[in-house]
């Protein structure tokens, strides 16, 4: 784990090693260890370190021949891969798996990428084909972004580094603030800063030096073509072998490795197989809570976990004080504003983790790989309804049906209100429409904002934006269609969090479930199996079945992480939003409506996300455009 920029010139000027130190520097919390910098006339790379693998001889920038790497990640499988090389002559001269890419490089090329199961972001200059690689792995796990100047291409771990280019300048990109009322997150390769794009998960981009040609190629996503020939036997055998497997990849390390454990049923999965890997050696987890009430602590459900495991479990309470001290510098370590408050108590858990061990893995990924969210449950409800009043099916394969679905409906006890939002409007449309409606954060929100900003509000823009993604032409089945949705949109706003508030802590978190071999079988497999019946983790649930405590593998009651933003909002806190949200600063922006903000403070649902948005909102503007 580590940070990097990289500088590209097109108008033959030599990079100024400078201007490399002084992004860099922007980011030197994501590596603390050491830093290196290699200029090579119009290519030039600073590296910031985070030492986690070969911690003597692993520095960076690495070169191997006519080849120089900086690396930010870990590839997990590392070994193996180095073993294939040796046999196929290649000499090594460290253990690090950076020096693994570079041989893989030199024996693949681009292709080299789809062999690496990890988490990365790289670049890559090979001076005897004068080109630039830069590369993202299979989920975006590890950030990469860029921005084009008159001249030059800039590259850098994180946006922040970006802009202390003496070429860049923060400037809104009022399409994509649109888009973040509407997702809490902005889809694709956009950000909400001009002209700053992302590398797309699964991409990887050749930059011709000579040209200034820029080849992109999508090598990897998830491709839901389903495999007709196995039982759901074999699906779950495999699988089982995948997840010990994927764990035992990722708890390769020099340094002290953890856990974060929540207490739901992803984290739980993780920390139990690592625990069980790690041969009696405790392993250290850690569990955030809250004090405001039942509804915000899980930490029972996390013990259990511990003590069935023998994990020595560490309890973090997050304060309200805390929350007020700490969103200003949050919003500027993640660079954007995000999709939800969890953000806040991930970086007090993460910051309590570091000072015990370097690495840590989490559950992250299986709502989406294995379709966990409640609002699949709520949308196959109403398909369910909607096949038995017409006596038809939009889908290939009939997956669920009203006799079917009916024992897993208490699952849906916590979500009244979101039922009754959902079937206020638009009953029975088109599976696009519907789904839509569920992860459309702006509805009820657009009231809060001047009549301006809604002026320029386009929903039908942002409706054509969501099908492009959504009525993707492998997915035939309604459950195919909503986890391919999350996996490429979603997924991602996660693992920005993910990166960032470990990071913000010089902390490594990795993630099993995200190991795209998983993702490939699950894919492969029929909905119906997935989903059978509408059970949420059906086809995960049967893997691990006996696994884990009773108590959590029953559970019924999803929370998330949840935060008791709404009770803050309108208690002792209520200033803190106030100099936010109603301020002099605010109103002149001409972004909100005031006057239906100071309602909300006072009425905001609970776990509602109107709030949050607005927040994260107003703090980044102020952060980076206002500054």
């Amino acid at each position: 784990m580590c940070g990097f920029v990289g500088v590209v010139h097109f108008d033959g000027t030599t990079v100024e090693q400078p201007v490399l130190a002084r992004m860099a520097h922007a980011i030197a919390h994501r590596g603390p260890d050491g830093e290196g910098a290699y200029v090579c006339g119009q290519v030039g790379f600073y590296f910031k370190r985070l030492a986690i693998i070969d911690l003597v001889t692993g520095d960076q920038p690495m070169t191997a021949e006519n080849v120089t790497i900086v690396f930010n990640g870990e590839i997990y499988n590392y070994v193996e891969l180095r073993e294939q090389l040796v046999k196929l002559g290649h000499t090594f001269r460290t253990t690090s798996d950076t020096e693994v890419i570079l041989r893989m490089y030199h024996q693949y090329g681009e292709a080299c990428v789809e062999q690496l199961n990890g988490m990365f972001a790289f670049l890559l200059h090979d001076r005897s084909k004068e080109i630039v690689l830069a590369a993202r792995d299979h989920f975006g796990i590890k950030p990469l972004y860029h921005v084009a100047t008159r001249h030059s291409l800039l590259f850098a771990s994180e946006i922040k580094a970006l802009l202390r280019h003496p070429e860049v300048k923060a400037e809104v990109d009022h399409a994509s603030v649109r888009e973040y009322v509407t997702f809490q997150l902005v889809t694709g390769e956009k950000t909400l800063f001009k002209d700053v794009h992302k590398v797309l998960p699964g991409h990887y981009h050749v930059i011709d030096l000579d040209s200034g040609r820029i080849h992109s190629e999508h090598y990897w996503e998830p491709r839901f073509t389903i495999d007709p020939y196995h039982t759901a036997e074999y699906f779950v055998a495999e699988l089982q072998h995948l997840l010990d497997d994927a764990v035992r990849l990722q708890l390769r390390s020099d340094v002290p490795v953890g856990a974060y454990l929540s207490g739901g049923m992803d984290s739980s999965i993780v920390t139990t197989l690592a625990a069980r890997q790690l041969g009696g050696a405790p392993l250290q987890t850690f569990t955030g809570s809250f004090r405001e009430g039942k509804e915000f602590d899980e930490t029972h459900y996390a013990r259990d976990v511990a003590q069935a495991t023998g994990a020595t479990m560490h309890e973090i309470v997050a304060t309200e004080d805390q929350f007020v001290e700490l969103m200003p510098r949050l919003t500027y370590q993640m660079d954007e504003p995000v999709a939800g408050p969890g953000l806040f108590p991930q970086y007090i858990v993460s910051r309590f983790a570091a000072k015990h061990v370097k690495v840590v893995l989490g559950g992250q990924g299986g709502d989406e790989i294995f379709g966990g969210y409640a609002r699949y449950l709520v949308a196959y409800l109403e398909q369910a309804l909607k096949g038995a009043i017409f006596e038809t099916n939009e889908e290939a394969e009939h997956i669920v049906s009203l006799t079917s679905i009916v024992p897993n409906l208490p699952a849906l006890r916590e979500y009244a209100p979101m039922l009754r939002q959902f079937w206020r409007n638009g009953a029975l449309d088109p599976m696009d429409q519907r789904y839509f409606r569920l992860i459309d954060r702006s509805g009820g929100a657009l009231s809060l904002f001047s009549a301006d900003f809604r002026a320029c509000y386009d929903p039908a823009e942002l409706f054509a934006r969501f099908q492009q993604v959504f009525n993707h032409p492998d997915t035939k089945s309604y459950y195919n269609k909503m986890t391919h949705f999350d996996l490429v949109t979603g997924l991602p706003a996660l693992l920005h969090v993910e990166d960032r508030v470990s990071m913000a802590a010089s902390l490594e978190s990795r993630v099993p479930l995200l190991d795209y071999r998983i993702a490939d079988l699950v894919a492969s497999m029929p909905p119906g199996m997935k989903f059978r019946g509408g059970e949420l983790k059906y086809v995960l649930r049967r893997a691990v079945d006996g696994l884990l405590p009773a108590s959590v593998a029953q559970r019924k009651d999803k929370m998330g992480f949840p935060v008791p933003l709404h009770l803050w909002a309108k208690g002792r806190s209520r200033d803190f939003f106030a100099d936010i949200l109603l301020s002099p600063t605010a109103q002149a922006r001409g972004i909100f409506d005031t006057v239906e903000v100071e309602k909300l403070m006072s009425y905001e649902a609970a776990f509602g996300r109107r709030l949050w948005g607005l927040l994260c909102l107003e703090l980044w503007f102020r952060e980076f455009i206002d500054a």
